[in-house]
């Protein structure tokens, strides 16, 4: 009796779902490759969320003023829209990994629709900014501000693009090894622009 998988041997739902009860070989779920884009992406927001802290000791008074006029409630929604996103991508890898993978197509779009809900509520408020005449180059804090949140929202668009490729896979008849492996990577990109917003909305909005 077989003891492996081929990498691209392809397996229907049942053998598959035995497979993933198997003691794993790898220790990190996904491909090396999204580990070494993740902690690139991290390093970079670390480094500008480090040149933030500096310029707000700077100039503690125009950060505090301008921080007043964010809107908190925002940035709580959306917090909340993507930590219910990233427990429906957690539900549909574990239902890719047992025989309900079609389960998944539902959770998954479920996580997508939060997207699609923060990126309205990242339109609404982005507009009410310009419509009040602030804009990146009203100060050191709006600079920053948009920055920091226009970098997290474009990687938002981009997980949404992905959030679409593990729908389109989980569809599928038949799943081999490398597409399980994408499909964590995935689930494991979107997990980084969840962490990313928890780190980034205290940060700009709530700590004084």
């Amino acid at each position: 009796m077989e003891t492996g998988v081929k990498p691209n041997r392809r397996l229907p739902d049942d053998d598959l779902s035995k497979t993933r009860r198997r003691p794993p070989g790898r220790r990190i779920p996904g491909e090396e490759g999204i580990w070494v884009l993740i902690f690139g992406d991290l390093a970079v927001f670390a480094f500008i969320f480090g040149v933030y802290m500096y310029y707000r000791g700077a100039e503690p008074e125009v950060f505090m003023d301008a921080q007043r006029s964010l809107n908190q409630n925002f940035g709580a929604f959306n917090t909340v829209l993507l930590l219910v996103s990233s427990l429906l991508v957690v539900l549909a890898v574990h239902t890719v990994r047992t025989s309900n993978r079609r389960m998944a197509k539902f959770f998954l779009a479920g996580a997508l629709l939060c997207g699609l809900g923060f990126s309205a509520i990242k339109f609404v408020e982005y507009g009410q900014k310009f419509a009040d005449g602030i804009f990146p180059t009203t100060n050191s804090f709006f600079m920053y501000y948009f920055v920091l949140t226009g970098l997290h929202f474009f990687h938002v668009l981009i997980g949404m693009g992905v959030l679409l490729a593990l729908i389109a896979l989980s569809v599928k008849g038949e799943l081999t090894d490398r597409h399980f492996s994408f499909f964590e990577g995935g689930a494991c990109f979107w997990h980084m622009v969840d962490l990313l917003w928890i780190i980034l909305f205290p940060l700009v909005y709530l700590v004084k």
